[in-house]
């Protein structure tokens, strides 16, 4: 019964962009071309399915322009939302904040930008919630690849510079200045430019994303 009220008030919310041509991975279009970061996305978008689909938690998916019905993600245990404000921490928190209201406990959102994400971490992260306010995944960008929490904290969404290298220690700031406990997860990569798709192509040979 513990591991059943465990599953049914926690919740994975997946963050990704419509993959459509041009709008997507612009730093990699920029020197791979906008078909190319196209396939790349659609890749990375598979690689998350996958990771999280092993993860016993609701998950919740939320498209960046429009909710798809037929799509990768149409398989039951994906619900479906878009994604809701002007900037990325307004549509984070409100995402958040929705979860709560549904009587949430421990709620963990993720992007689709990490190759080096799996469902340990994930699970790491649902863990650490049951004795840490807030859990972060640093990415080597300086932003990061997962935050968790098991109440609302809003000042974790606002007045950053999203997309610099400032966030994840402008978040740390936060959580210190609000008195909250927090636990770090492991630094990965996201990939956001034709030299970390390399490196992942070294990285993960064996695995076909070519």
């Amino acid at each position: 019964m513990g591991e059943k009220k465990k599953i049914e008030h926690s919740e994975l919310i997946i963050f990704i962009k419509n993959p459509v041509l041009g709008k997507v991975k612009t730093r990699l279009a920029a020197t791979l071309g906008d078909q190319k970061a196209l396939e790349i996305y659609v890749k990375l978008l598979e690689h998350t399915k996958k990771v999280v689909a092993k993860t016993e938690v609701q998950k919740k998916v939320y498209y960046s322009e429009i909710i798809v019905d037929q799509d990768m993600w149409m398989e039951a245990g994906f619900m479906k939302a878009k994604q809701q404000g002007k900037d990325l921490g307004e549509r984070m928190l409100n995402a958040f904040d929705y979860s709560f209201k549904d009587k949430k406990e421990k709620v963990v959102i993720i992007g689709s930008d990490c190759l080096d994400l799996t469902s340990e971490i994930i699970e790491e992260a649902f863990e650490k919630l049951n004795n840490h306010n807030v859990v972060i995944g640093p990415s080597e960008d300086g932003g990061y690849y997962l935050l968790g929490m098991n109440n609302l904290y809003p000042q974790l969404f606002q007045h950053k510079k999203w997309s610099t290298e400032s966030v994840f220690i402008d978040t740390i700031e936060d959580i210190l200045e609000l008195g909250l406990s927090h636990y770090t997860l492991p630094t990965l990569t996201d990939i956001e430019t034709e030299n970390d798709w390399k490196r992942a192509l070294k990285k993960y040979e064996h695995v076909n994303i070519s």
